[in-house]
């Protein structure tokens, strides 16, 4: 493939990279990023415009370990990445081992899973993508691994909690603040959408309050935040509503555009 040349746009104070992020990486200045939050290409076969998703698996793990250790670097000491991933019903091992090899580099700080979709009861929420095998559950969650470089980092888990059902636990647990801990399952649905064009044409996209929660988490005022895959600019979008400084990578056109423009028509909404 030939060396994709950078270009950089600025919405406010997110920044967009339309790049290779191996190389924009290489020349971003160390240890200036204090929250990563990032959903990779997941190797299963899905249909991204300007990336071939279907690589040898040890290929596809030796490129990741690559990346992550670009994002070590350049991650703050105190900082927190966020890594989305999924595997598939034909291939469930892929995640985990990543995640193995990662500890190489960073400590597993804390493992949430990702809800989009649930039955409770007789009552369903959340979107169910159809399920066409008789072998296999409908998948209904995603991986959302929190890494950090020791495993030290203190976080805010109120900014990210949720209210009390019962008020009563406020005073009796001595709690300032009518909120308490989220837990490690986050029920972030998307929004219903029937086709692509919906989604930006864009087979991989999450909803903004997933890169929101993170951010919360990790607590810090005006952090600067960064997403190597940026796709359609939802991390970027979750930056910009939470006042931080915002970087992007994508490596095609098609999506920085549309990055663009919705960074630009929220900024306006502000």
């Amino acid at each position: 493939m030939a060396a994709v040349q950078s270009r950089r746009y600025k919405v406010g104070r997110q920044h967009i990279v339309r790049g290779d992020c191996l190389r924009v990486l290489a020349r971003m200045p160390a240890e200036t990023i204090d929250v990563i939050v990032t959903s990779p290409p997941y190797n299963i076969g899905l249909s991204y415009k300007s990336y071939p998703d279907r690589r040898d698996e040890e290929d596809y793990l030796d490129w990741m370990m690559t990346v992550a250790e670009s994002l070590k670097r350049v991650l703050k000491t105190d900082g927190s990445f966020f890594l989305n991933i999924s595997g598939s019903s034909a291939q469930p091992w892929l995640p985990f081992e990543l995640v193995v090899r990662l500890r190489e580099l960073f400590v597993l700080q804390n493992h949430i899973s990702w809800v989009k979709s649930i039955s409770v009861g007789d009552t369903s929420f959340g979107h169910f993508k159809p399920m066409n095998s008789q072998r296999f559950l409908h998948r209904g969650h995603e991986h959302l691994f929190h890494f950090t470089q020791r495993g030290d980092v203190s976080i805010d888990r109120l900014s990210a909690g949720v209210p009390y059902q019962d008020k009563s636990n406020i005073a009796r647990r001595g709690h300032q603040q009518d909120r308490r801990c989220r837990g490690d399952v986050w029920f972030i649905p998307y929004e219903t959408v029937r086709g692509r064009s919906e989604k930006f044409d864009h087979p991989g996209t999450f909803p903004v309050g997933l890169p929101e929660q993170c951010i919360r988490l990790h607590g810090r005022k005006k952090a600067k935040v960064l997403d190597p895959f940026m796709g359609t600019g939802t991390t970027l979008v979750a930056a910009q509503r939470m006042h931080c400084e915002g970087v992007g990578i994508e490596i095609d056109d098609d999506y920085v555009a549309i990055a663009r423009r919705r960074l630009m028509e929220d900024w306006l909404d502000q």
